[in-house]
């Protein structure tokens, strides 16, 4: 995929955000299966980043994308901004991620209406702009009065894969230092 130069420096952003994550033992870009390290864009300026802090926190859902989120969402409470104010912003973000937003990434980014996601590598166990569900389409849902309305968001990927995938290969390979210890013993195979 061909990306502009814009595309490609908000993803070095994202990347960056990756080997923080990657640092701190979290899941790098932290999107592969847990999703990442993003950065989200508006006017052409970085408004907001995040990295996966599921370990840090012990909250499964502390993932890039929903720390960029808050980040957004307390500084417009802070400066005031009325719900529809709010949405307003969002249609006018761009998030910029190295690895697909999981289901449930996707499925808050199209509830808050945001404008359009870039992302690395894709999320083939649980991706949700089209690796398992496309979630970044508009009508894959249907609406109800308990489900928020989804507004759909334009999508691109492959954009610096190599780079997304070469830390977490590095990451998994190392083996996770702060992970779970499990429960029961590990099957052994014979």
């Amino acid at each position: 995929m061909m990306a502009s130069f814009d595309t490609l420096t908000f993803m070095q952003l994202a990347i960056q955000q990756a080997k923080l994550a990657f640092d701190a033992l979290e899941v790098p870009v932290g999107l592969v299966t847990f999703t990442i390290s993003c950065v989200i864009v508006e006017d052409g300026k970085v408004i907001a980043s995040g990295r996966n802090r599921t370990t840090e926190t012990r909250n499964a859902t502390r993932h890039a994308e929903m720390e960029a989120i808050d980040v957004l969402l307390e500084q417009w409470q802070k400066n005031g901004l009325s719900i529809s104010e709010v949405a307003e912003k969002f249609s006018n973000c761009s998030l910029y991620v190295t690895c697909e937003p999981c289901i449930m990434c996707a499925s808050a980014l199209s509830i808050l209406g945001i404008k359009e996601v870039f992302y690395g590598c894709s999320n083939d166990k649980f991706g949700g702009c089209g690796s398992i569900l496309p979630l970044h389409l508009s009508n894959t849902m249907p609406h109800n009065n308990e489900v928020p309305p989804r507004k759909g968001f334009k999508c691109a990927g492959g954009i610096m894969a190599s780079e997304a995938v070469h830390l977490l290969r590095i990451f998994y390979e190392q083996g996770n230092p702060n992970a779970p210890k499990p429960h029961r013993p590990i099957a052994r195979q014979a």
